[in-house]
């Protein structure tokens, strides 16, 4: 079977109601948290695909017993440090950045090594951003040049730190959180703004953390050795993978679509706020609130004219895993839409600055790129007629998204390798598009 997709005609004007993919974030926090909880746990809505999947086989690798069943995800939590695994254990993280960060935190104190390994896209990231705070707990890891595999080794001699996390990054945040839940004392985290799904979860559980919120950073307090009790959760739907309709209903003509159970918590809402600066319609419908999180319908209706933006800063962290998305929808603005403070993107499954800026460019959009900037100078008009290959993206399911969006709304024909990317966040990608009324072979 082909592991490619051919797209040679955009999609006609339509009006759905779709159901949001379930939260790949939120999915693997919850088994995480899950199987340290005393007592079974159950997740209803759980993400199926190769992300959560690897978080649930590498649980069980260390020695917990879960079951997945038609309609929810139960797992018999060991409490805090319960694992129970061999030296050497081996664990494969394929192709999750969210798993490989956040599971060194939960091995922080176990006494056994752990060998941490990942595809040949997660092995190329750097994950001394991990290491050096876990060092700092007192955590052994030998690494790769700060890239995987990692051989990891905890101590039962955990000691609390101050950290500063200025990147925006939630996967390191959380990794000192989780490694905090094991660690007598008082833990402290000065963290620049990023998605805040795990204090919220930490909230819930009534584990005891303290934020205190300024304009740039959290300051966050974690008192360890805690034990909590299992719990039940519904995952919400993923605003990231809600985020490709939405830009389907942008930029096609007299179209709207309505996307039911997003996710709309304000640490990852970056894209409605700019699509909305740029002059698309969204309107947030049912919103309510659940778990700490909310969780809304959003509306989506086609736009006649998108603004250039000048996009500030405090979206970025908001917004990081849609700027592809974003990038396709400057494309077609009047005017010149900057963007800045943005090297994060190159950290990603794949160089997304450099992968979107070489896409824009090759569909006869001018782009300037720099190390952490890009300047696109919009073409209302652009309409394509040409054949186009997309491929050597290291197999990026959002990139492979993004192509398939610029297929539909831009004409061309467009062969998009990799297909198979998907698998890993929105196995369903496909499957919906062609609900929706696109014709792709």
């Amino acid at each position: 079977m082909s592991n490619s997709v051919i797209i040679s005609k955009k999609i006609l004007k339509f009006d759905k109601i779709i159901s949001a993919n379930p939260d790949k974030s939120l999915s693997i926090r919850w088994a995480l948290m899950a199987a340290q909880a005393i007592g079974k746990s159950k997740g209803y809505n759980i993400l199926n695909s190769e992300d959560v999947n690897n978080t649930l086989k590498s649980l069980k690798k260390l020695g917990v017993n879960l079951k997945k069943r038609k309609n929810y995800c139960e797992i018999e939590g060991v409490g805090l440090n319960g694992f129970n695994f061999k030296n050497n254990t081996e664990i494969n993280c394929e192709n999750s950045g969210t798993l490989a960060r956040l599971i060194c935190g939960i091995l922080a104190k176990t006494n056994k090594t752990i060998i941490l390994k990942g595809d040949a896209s997660l092995s190329k990231r750097d994950f001394s951003r991990v290491i050096k705070p876990l060092n700092l707990l007192g955590v052994k890891i030998i690494s790769n040049s700060k890239r995987l595999p990692l051989k990891i080794k905890g101590t039962n001699f955990l000691k609390p730190i101050e950290f500063e996390e200025n990147i925006g990054s939630a996967q390191v945040k959380s990794c000192i959180m989780l490694a905090a839940l094991n660690t007598p004392g008082v833990t402290k985290i000065k963290a620049a703004k990023s998605r805040n799904h795990s204090e919220l979860m930490f909230k819930y559980l009534k584990i005891p953390i303290k934020i205190n919120k300024s304009k740039n950073f959290d300051r966050i307090e974690i008192k360890g050795l805690n034990q909590y009790q299992s719990f039940n959760y519904k995952i919400p739907g993923d605003i990231s993978s809600s985020s490709p309709f939405i830009c389907l209903a942008a930029l096609s003509k007299n179209s709207k679509i309505l996307i039911k159970g997003v996710n709309v918590n304000p640490s990852r809402t970056g894209i409605i706020d700019i699509l909305k600066k740029m002059n698309v319609k969204i309107i947030i419908k049912n919103k309510k609130k659940y778990n700490g999180e909310y969780v809304a319908d959003l509306l989506v209706k086609s736009c006649k004219s998108l603004n250039a933006i000048k996009c500030e800063k405090k979206y970025n962290s908001r917004a990081i895993d849609e700027f592809p998305l974003i990038f396709l929808a400057c494309a077609k603005a009047k005017g010149i839409s900057y963007f800045n403070n943005l090297s994060e993107l190159r950290q990603k499954e794949s160089d997304r600055l450099k992968i979107t800026s070489n896409f824009l460019k090759m569909i006869g959009i001018k782009v300037e790129e720099k190390f952490d900037s890009l300047k696109i100078y919009g073409n209302p008009k652009l309409e394509l007629n040409k054949k186009f290959i997309i491929k050597n993206y290291m197999k990026d399911h959002r990139v492979f998204m993004m192509a398939c969006i610029a297929a539909l709304t831009l004409g061309g024909k467009f062969e998009i390798h990799d297909k198979d990317s998907i698998k890993t966040s929105f196995p369903s990608f496909i499957k919906i598009l062609k609900k929706i009324g696109a014709e792709i072979k």
